[in-house]
């Protein structure tokens, strides 16, 4: 149940914070949210073709059978599409730029961070390799988280 209620919460956030709602909105150059939103779609195809066919879940929990991805983006952080989401997300704030969404930006990177923690647990008891690679690479923003 929490798995499909934070996978939920994640697209509705991310609905809410990039559809254009109502006219004018932008404040920030396009060229500074297009930057953002092609890093994030740039860092998902990438940690799409570092897993394998069938290996990738939305839900927070993983695949029978499936392997762990330590190559590509998976290198330097451990959920890369979380990163990519937060990246596209961010882009939609910049394009926009209301209060509002900002707010639904830092509800997005705490549902996130949610899926994260409840994915970690069910991987470190699926794959024995995984708390030695949690243990060297970041969660989500390289060098850093």
């Amino acid at each position: 149940m929490l798995p499909a209620t934070l996978v939920a919460a994640q697209f509705a956030l991310i609905v809410a914070i990039c559809v254009p709602w109502a006219a004018g909105e932008r404040h920030w150059p396009a060229g500074v949210a297009a930057l953002a939103i092609a890093a994030g779609v740039a860092l998902g195809a990438w940690a799409l073709t570092a897993n394998r066919p069938g290996n990738f879940n939305v839900r927070p929990l993983p695949r029978e059978g499936g392997r762990l991805a330590t190559t590509g983006p998976y290198r330097w952080v451990r959920h890369p599409m979380y990163a990519a989401v937060l990246l596209i997300t961010l882009g939609g704030c910049l394009a926009f730029g209301s209060g509002w969404r900002w707010l639904a930006w830092l509800a997005l990177s705490g549902v996130l961070h949610a899926k994260a923690v409840l994915e970690e647990r069910a991987m470190t008891a699926h794959h024995p390799d995984y708390a030695d690679y949690a243990a060297r690479t970041k969660r989500i923003v390289p060098f850093v988280w």
